[in-house]
């Protein structure tokens, strides 16, 4: 009998290890948009500074939540970790509340390319014209806070949602669109087509993009996913690092897995600020940002109190203490 209950024991110790060790072995699985210029740094730390097995693929914050992503930008499978800009993050904890910010990766430094003969020499003139973005996106939430400049609001212009993105370069070519705002590269391709006619509004002192690396506290909680993410953490710091100093090989990466041309992602690259830490003025921003996203959801805003528990640096600071990987 005792011999019995000791086999037992055994192999209820052996099926409970199990599973710890097959989880080592699998590799992390990291969603971003493969078509973004902010996700350099994610990529060339799973190419060059990776420790664990890590596969990259389209996709982003609703495969840590098990939510189907917008088309043309997704792909299906479970995430441990997902880069997306700070609006999808509070787009989608309304629902899943248990979301994560870790750091930011990049900001991205957004502008609105203009066509000038169509009348647009300021934000004012913005009134009346056409102008492609995708409303749901930062890129939507950028021309909110920079037509706010000069006191307007969607409601005084005519937005245009185009996919693929760069049939807004296509429609500003064709004069279907009097303006864009939206990520690179199509605001290197806008300023291509438009040559001596164009007007570019910068965001300086108004909004940059939040492209921020993000998990779930349940993914935290495991103690063996939590170490291959700390891990990972630290490859993207690293792998930072190195690309501001040697960028050409991050710029490959990004060639390879956007379909770009060099030249457009060496245009576009000035218009990043790749940083891999966590940004003090994070919650200031969702917090602004939270209260555009309620009045469009037709909800109550959540208090800064709320939304500062969707930032957790713990695994940052936990990768600091590891040793840099070269």
């Amino acid at each position: 009998m005792r011999r019995t209950s000791l086999i037992a024991a055994a192999a209820l110790m052996l099926s409970a290890w199990a599973p710890a060790v097959q989880a080592e072995d699998t590799p992390l699985q990291v969603y971003g948009n493969l078509q973004t210029i902010e996700l350099a740094p994610v990529l060339y730390a799973a190419d060059e500074f990776n420790v664990d097995a890590v596969e990259v693929k389209m996709g982003g914050i609703p495969n840590l939540v098990g939510e189907a992503g917008a088309q043309g930008f997704a792909s299906p499978g479970v995430a441990d970790l997902a880069t997306n800009a700070e609006t999808q993050l509070l787009r989608f904890s309304v629902r899943h509340p248990d979301l994560r910010i870790i750091f930011n990766v990049t900001e991205g430094l957004y502008r609105i390319v203009a066509r000038k003969s169509a009348g647009i020499e300021s934000i004012a003139d913005l009134k009346g014209k056409r102008v492609a973005t995708i409303e749901q996106t930062s890129a939507g939430y950028f021309l909110h806070r920079m037509l706010a400049t000069e006191g307007l609001s969607f409601d005084d212009i005519t937005a245009i949602s185009m996919v693929p993105l760069s049939d807004m370069t296509k429609a500003l070519a064709n004069r279907e669109v009097d303006a864009v705002a939206i990520w690179e590269p199509e605001g290197v391709n806008s300023e291509h087509v438009l040559g001596d006619d164009v007007t570019i509004f910068e965001g300086d002192g108004v909004y940059a993009e939040l492209f921020n690396l993000n998990t779930t506290a349940g993914a935290l909680a495991d103690p063996v996913k939590r170490a291959k993410i700390v891990r990972f953490v630290r490859s993207i710091i690293d792998a930072n690092a190195e690309m501001k100093e040697k960028p050409d090989k991050a710029q490959q990466l990004s060639v390879e897995a956007g379909g770009f041309s060099l030249e457009d992602v060496k245009q576009s690259w000035e218009h990043h600020a790749f940083n891999a830490k966590p940004l003090p003025q994070t919650l200031d921003v969702l917090v602004l940002q939270e209260q555009w996203l309620a009045k469009r959801e037709n909800r109550q805003p959540r208090t800064r109190e709320q939304l500062a528990t969707l930032i957790d640096t713990s695994v940052y600071q936990e990768a600091l203490a590891l040793e840099p990987r070269r």
